[in-house]
């Protein structure tokens, strides 16, 4: 989570702030082998993971706060990609990270849009828990890079900003 949030506030790719952890822990301890996967995971499917969760809430990725977009990227990725990880207990572990660092709204926020993506047949990869291609038959991965050659990732503001010149009260 630390990583996945340090990248995302300092809009550095999640790859680099990883690898700088891996080579320099600093004051941190040395991440654990599977928060070095998560955080591969959500890099390497950045693009559907954020597509899946704008489908799935009421908010965009860009206007969530930034821890909540992290939790919801980790949870969700769990979901989709890893098939040794319930769907459930990555939507108990999500909910324990809101409680413990986000604000009182933010568990039941979690827990809808969480709840909406695990119960979609639609967002499963080909190489998914259940089996199911996305509506393209060519599984997320296939989209990842289809979006990323040409050019649709969708590129965060600076936290915080709204195209209206507001400010995002929960960032």
């Amino acid at each position: 989570m630390n990583t996945l949030y340090e990248a995302d506030e300092k809009g550095e790719d999640f790859r680099s702030v990883l690898e700088q952890r891996l080579v320099l822990p600093g004051a941190q301890t040395p991440l654990p082998p599977y928060a070095v996967e998560i955080v591969r995971g959500v890099a390497e499917h950045r693009f559907h993971l954020n597509r899946m969760l704008n489908d799935h809430s009421s908010w965009s990725i860009n206007r969530m706060a930034v821890v909540d977009r992290n939790i919801l990227r980790i949870a969700a990725w769990e979901i989709v990609y890893n098939k040794e990880i319930p769907s459930a207990v990555a939507i108990d572990e999500a909910l324990r990270l809101a409680k413990n660092l986000s604000d009182a709204d933010s568990p039941a926020f979690i827990h809808a849009v969480l709840s909406a993506v695990a119960n979609d047949p639609d967002v499963h990869p080909e190489t998914g828990k259940d089996g199911v291609a996305d509506a393209t038959g060519r599984g997320a991965e296939s989209q990842d890079a289809a979006d990323a050659a040409a050019g649709t990732a969708d590129e965060e503001p600076e936290a915080g900003f709204e195209p209206d010149g507001e400010e995002n009260a929960r960032a």
